[in-house]
């Protein structure tokens, strides 16, 4: 795999610092039953890195000193820690919004039958990965078999609620294009979604939200290896929007890895650029609990353009 944060470390990307704290992302693990051509974790099923018991600890112990009103999940899947469930549950129990970033098919899997009941006793809100509403689109990016899957799944959760009105059960759905491009203005992309997902399978949902592929890991690679990461690099920044700053999910997210290290977004995880709040090279998770972040700095490299450019993109969608 070809390493991007070489050509990414040099950059002209605006100073920002952080806002009032909002949302604790954990990445509890890198395993992952699916490998996406997009993906910025290189996630897979060969991936062994995986939160412990003491670093989930570490986890509710901070959400317990915060005003953090948002634990964000994610992996690789990360239904497949172990350890997921106690942390969804301890989670709802100190009162806190817990997020399940979902790639849909998890739910079918052997083991995870009761997984959708689970989420859907926890309020638990789903934001799941569906790349496009076409089967061969999505079975080209995440393979075959994958788009049919993930119809049995989102079947499952507009079963037990999700996505319908007066539930409480929100279910959000995730694009990325296809390739090195911009993805187009997400309230007409919803439109679109909605309407044939409703009429082809019956499928409901609340939101769409709409996320530019980042230059790193996976799709950074592919990127390299195409001859386009250059012309890529290009359109992010041509199309770099400074109003897109202020939203930026950076700004009121802490990002946390499978080891217990603290890092501005995933992207930067991923890239192995740690959060700086000390002399120390790296800082873990248990070294903040009770501390107040904000004002500090943000660490940025070339990658951030994929967060400005255009209507912008975080972990809730467009920012425009």
């Amino acid at each position: 795999m070809h390493a991007t944060l070489p050509l990414l470390r040099v950059s002209d990307f605006p100073a920002i610092a952080r806002k009032r704290l909002e949302t604790l992302q954990v990445n509890i693990g890198y395993r992952c039953n699916q490998t996406c051509v997009h993906c910025h974790v290189n996630a897979g099923p060969n991936r062994t890195e995986e939160m412990g018991r003491e670093v989930v600890d570490t986890v509710l112990a901070f959400l317990r000193a915060s005003a953090v009103t948002t634990l964000d999940i994610t992996g690789g899947a990360p239904e497949l820690n172990p350890h997921f469930r106690s942390l969804v549950r301890e989670a709802r129990a100190l009162g806190v919004h817990v997020i399940d970033r979902c790639n849909l098919t998890i739910l079918n899997e052997p083991g995870h039958a009761d997984l959708a009941g689970f989420l859907a006793a926890h309020q638990v809100e789903v934001i799941a990965s569906l790349p496009c509403y076409l089967e061969d689109n999505v079975d080209r990016q995440r393979g075959k078999g994958v788009f049919s899957s993930s119809i049995v799944a989102l079947r499952k959760l507009n079963a037990l609620g999700y996505g319908r009105a007066d539930t409480g059960l929100v279910l959000n759905l995730v694009y990325n294009p296809q390739g090195p491009t911009l993805p187009p203005p997400q309230g007409a992309l919803e439109d679109a979604y909605r309407s044939h997902l409703r009429r082809e399978y019956g499928v409901e949902f609340n939101r769409l939200y709409t996320l530019a592929n980042m230059p790193i890991q996976r799709f950074g690679s592919t990127l390299i290896s195409k001859g386009q990461f250059n012309s890529y690099m290009k359109l992010l920044h041509d199309n770099y929007h400074e109003e897109n700053l202020e939203q930026v999910m950076c700004r009121t997210l802490l990002s946390v890895d499978w080891q217990g290290y603290v890092y501005d977004c995933d992207f930067n995880q991923m890239l192995e650029l740690p959060a700086r709040f000390g002399a120390k090279p790296r800082t873990k998770l248990a070294d903040l609990i009770g501390r107040n972040l904000e004002g500090r700095p943000i660490f940025v490299a070339d990658h951030c353009f994929g967060c400005t450019a255009g209507q912008g993109s975080s972990c809730g969608g467009a920012l425009g």
